[in-house]
């Protein structure tokens, strides 16, 4: 069966495209299009849709959150907040798939950040 195969793009409606394209670009490395495709690492993705009435992501209206894999959540964390970027974290947020924390970009879009724990200890659970 023909199937997909990765993620090709995320494409989404911005007040300022080009000042959120430099925001992704100084806090997360996510090179806008216009100067150069992103080359992300080969690795888990998940690909979820939640039920209309949740909340794990903010007001109901808020239809998508982006979840970036990350080598180092302690470390983005503090240039997050060195940054004047407001990072949550929640003990909760944390599980045998990985650690997690959430940001908003300047046009409150949510953010996950997601450093995944070892592939094989998780595999088997998905």
């Amino acid at each position: 069966m023909a199937k997909a195969v990765g993620i090709g793009g995320l494409f989404f409606r911005a007040e300022d495209p080009q000042v959120l394209a430099q925001w992704y670009e100084r806090h997360l490395g996510v090179s806008d299009m216009s100067k150069a495709v992103w080359q992300q690492q080969e690795g888990p993705t998940i690909f979820a849709s939640y039920p209309k009435a949740t909340d794990y992501w903010g007001p109901r209206e808020q239809k998508w959150m982006i979840n970036f894999r990350v080598d180092d959540l302690d470390g983005l964390i503090a240039e997050l907040r060195e940054a004047g970027v407001q990072v949550e974290t929640r003990e909760e947020w944390n599980s045998y798939v990985g650690r997690f924390a959430r940001i908003h970009d300047p046009e409150g879009n949510p953010i996950e950040l997601w450093e995944p724990t070892d592939q094989s200890t998780w595999q088997e659970h998905g």
